[in-house]
Order: C-alpha cells, then structure tokens, then sequence
C-alpha cells in the first residue's frame, strides 16, 4: 500500500519470512504504481525511510539499490532519489524519451517545444551514465535520445546502440553539420563513414591555478614547461598548512574517465599518445616520461598519492576550497570550482586562471578537446522525431545561448563567433582547436580506458614503474583492440 509521511510503518511485518528489503522494495513499488511517487518525483531519503518504516539503514538501502538497478529510480549524488520518468510505460505516441546528466541541460532540453511532442528528460550521474544506458538498451528500454560523452560514440554505435544520423537527415548532415560543426567532432568521431552523434558542447583539458597562491610564490605568469611546473609546485608547496599538498590529478580507476582525459592532455604535452596511425603508441619513451613526471610529484611531496582514491571531481573542489594551488582538470569543472570556493561564476576567471598543459622535454604546451554529444538510439521509437529535436537544440543561435553565464564552449564555428563576444573562456579556448588532441575512437574504449586507469594507479602508489606499466597495459590494450604495439 502507499505511505506517507503519517504511515509509520506501513506494510512492513518483521515476523514474516519475507525478507525485510524485499517488503520494503515492494512497499516502494506499490506507492510510485499508487501515484504517491510520480514520474521524475524525489523519493524520501534513506533517513526518512528508516525512521517512517521502523527499521535500519540495511535493508532500505538494499531496496534502493535494487530498484535502482531495474530501472526504476535513478540516485544522483547530493541531489537524492527519483523516480525514472522512463520506467513507466510511454502513454503518448509522441513522446521523446532524453537522458541526460547534467540537470542545467535537462531543464533546457525539457523546455524545448518540440510541436506539439511531449519530451520526458531523465538525469542520471555522469559516473553511472554509460552503464544506466547499456543496461536500458539490453532491457529493451533505451530513450530515444542521449547526451553521451564523445568517446562512446564508437563504442556504442560498434555495439549496435545508435542510428546513424546520415540515415535520419543526410541534408542537416551534409550541409550543415560537416561544414560548420569543429573537425575534431566530424572527421574523428565517424564509424564506418558514418556520423551517430552531434555534439552539444566542448571542453578543453589543461591546468588550472590559484592566482593568488602564484602571486605569493612570485610567479607572474604560467608555466610553459615542465621544469616551471614543477619548480612552481614546490614554491607553492612551502606556503601551504603541513598536510596540503600544491598539486592534484585524477589518478585512478576511482575517478573513471576524467583519469584518462586528463593522461592523455600530459601525454599530448609530450609528444605522446595511447593509439595512433593504426598502433598502440603506450611503450615509447615519451609516454613512459609523462608517467614519470606524475611519479615525480608525488616524490617531491607535492602531490598526495592518495589522488588514487579521490572521484572525478575531487581536484577542482580542492582548488576551489583553496586545499590546493594547482590541478590537472578541464574546463568543465569551472562551476564545481566557483562553488567550492563560494563565489558566482563570473568572478572565477579573477580568483583562478585555466591554460594549456605545460609542455614536456618533446612536445609542447597542450590541450584535449572533449565534450559530451546527442545520439538516437536504435530502439527509439520516432528517429525522425528524436532528430528533430537534436536539430533544435544544436542551432548556432541555441548553443551561443547557452553558453550565456556558464563555462561552455559551443561546438559549431558560427555559435562560437557569436558566444565569443561575451565570454573570454571561449574566445581562448576557440584558438586550441587547431592544437588541440582528441581520445582515441575505438570500438572497446572503455575497456582501454580501465586500463589505462590502472596503469596511471600503479605508476603513483609506486607498484609499478612508469616503463613496465606501459609496457605491460601497451600488451594489454592490444589484446582488446587487436592492434600492434609500436614499440618505442
């Protein structure tokens, strides 16, 4: 039966040879299937749960795991439990179905008007983005429309996820999104000639700074090398409370992708790469040097070896709450890092300075692009529809206004023109297109990339060498992608 802030205990019988979590996950079902919960409503936390039930934390949280898992809530970290819009059954005809993880996006897309269509948007947490999407298609459930990040697409398209947009509109294709849209986007993010993804926004790695630890340690201007990098992190280390460290990385499977974008942004800094011209490029002396540069500055005390355990974004808080004076990021953590400081966004550029990664002893100053991209997927039930709304929102005008008071840069030359006008981030950031690396698109990445994760874990806790780990996972990613090594 339903309950409600009043039923206590509703429905819940300790005696019973039911198992506590069992009940309780029924109890749950019964009060969405009731109304009591509509779609895209917030659930009661575990807290509440336990004290409205009577029982402990264990079992309500083994019950939200699991209708978790079958789809029908979705958990966003800091933000709490809802209810999937796209688990219950679509009622209207016309109705596109968009996941998403960011719920700035997902406000915008939901206001779309579409002519007459009813959009249902879902937001689910980056870190379980891939995985929530994967297990929807193998259910038979997937949305008509995702916002994925770009280094899927190969993946999912491989595996038989997407539709191919040449297929849907060839025209938009051929006359608006090969001729206007960043090159980087179209001619790397092809699968078999095909395009299966339009890009919604780009973000550029590098390092970010606290301009006013720079300041303290004499520094006037950003280093440009390794050496200034590192002679800088111990400047800062000196001026900072015993147990901070100057520097901070994503370093390890904990942090899922952002580890391996923010590798490859040090590896592009030094000529290197994981895989290219048709090889794994991992066992070469360039890359085996930017593994240890990361082993450096944990030797030299300036960055913690912990980074191995922290999230995805654990980095841009610790800049922005001042635990740290530098870390390797991009520009997406703009906002995380105004907030963890405890200013608005548009006094950020005053307090921190973002650039391109300094260079290494055979390369120079470098930056990835990377960014997140609409896809239809093949169970949608109106592609025509799907790529409608795709078309809408990826107008020029659209993207040069979303980027209007937030840290984006839009992926077609035109909007980029236009935001250039009023925000300093994309007019820099629209010069590192020429020089700017991407990751590499094969089916499998995200097998690469764990791999990856886990070399980069082992050079920083000292369990590995920086050249047996590339050595090792160059073999490693081979395996997976049947390419050759190209060794050193």
């Amino acid at each position: 039966m339903p309950f409600s802030p009043t039923d206590d205990a509703a429905g819940i019988d300790e005696t019973s040879p039911i198992p506590l979590y069992h009940q309780i996950k029924l109890l749950i079902l019964e009060s969405i299937h009731a109304g009591a919960y509509p779609p895209g409503n917030r659930l009661p936390t575990e807290h509440e749960l336990c004290e409205r039930l009577g029982v402990s934390r264990t079992p309500v949280n083994r019950a939200l795991a699991e209708l978790a898992d079958e789809g029908v809530i979705i958990r966003i970290r800091r933000r709490g439990t809802f209810v999937n819009p796209h688990w219950v059954p679509r009622r209207d005809t016309h109705e596109i179905r968009v996941v998403v993880s960011d719920p700035v996006t997902a406000r915008q897309i939901a206001s779309t008007d579409l002519e007459g269509a009813t959009i249902t948007v879902a937001t689910v947490d980056y870190g379980d983005l891939r995985r929530t999407l994967a297990r929807a298609v193998g259910e038979g459930r997937a949305p008509d429309v995702a916002l994925i990040d770009e280094v899927w697409i190969t993946d999912f398209a491989h595996a038989g996820f997407l539709t191919p947009l040449d297929d849907i509109d060839p025209d938009w294709i051929a006359d608006e999104y090969r001729t206007d849209f960043v090159s980087a986007f179209v001619e790397d993010r092809e699968y078999d000639g095909k395009i299966y993804a339009v890009p919604e926004e780009i973000n550029v790695g590098g390092l970010w700074l606290s301009r006013d630890l720079m300041a303290r340690a004499g520094s006037s201007a950003p280093p440009t090398t390794w050496d200034d990098l590192l002679a800088l992190a111990s400047t800062m280390q000196t001026l900072l409370p015993s147990g901070r460290h100057a520097f901070m990385a994503p370093g390890g499977y904990a942090a899922g992708e952002t580890t391996t974008y923010t590798l490859s942004t040090v590896l592009a800094s030094n000529g290197g790469a994981i895989i290219a011209d048709g090889a794994v490029r991992l066992d070469s002396a360039a890359v085996v040097e930017s593994l240890r540069l990361y082993r450096t500055f944990v030797e030299s005390g300036v960055m913690s070896p912990d980074v191995v355990a922290a999230d995805w974004l654990a980095a841009a808080r610790a800049l922005g709450s001042g635990r740290v004076g530098m870390s390797l990021g991009g520009t997406y953590e703009a906002e995380v890092i105004a907030d963890a400081a405890g200013i608005p966004l548009q006094a950020l550029w005053s307090r921190f300075l973002f650039v391109p990664f300094p260079g290494g002893p055979r390369g120079g100053v470098a930056s990835v692009a990377g960014g997140m991209a609409y896809a239809v997927f093949r169970q949608s039930r109106d592609p025509r529809l799907a790529m409608h709304l795709i078309k809408r929102l990826a107008t020029a005008e659209g993207l040069a206004a979303r980027v209007h008071g937030r840290p984006l840069i839009p992926p077609r030359h035109s909007a980029m023109e236009l935001a250039a006008t009023e925000s300093d981030l994309v007019a820099e950031a629209a010069k590192r297109f020429d020089r700017a690396e991407v990751r590499p698109a094969v089916p499998n990445y995200h097998l690469v990339s764990v791999q990856l994760q886990h070399m980069l874990e082992a050079v920083i806790t000292g369990a590995l060498r920086p050249a047996a780990a590339a050595e090792r996972t160059a073999e490693v990613i081979a395996a997976i992608t049947g390419l050759p090594v190209a060794h050193r």
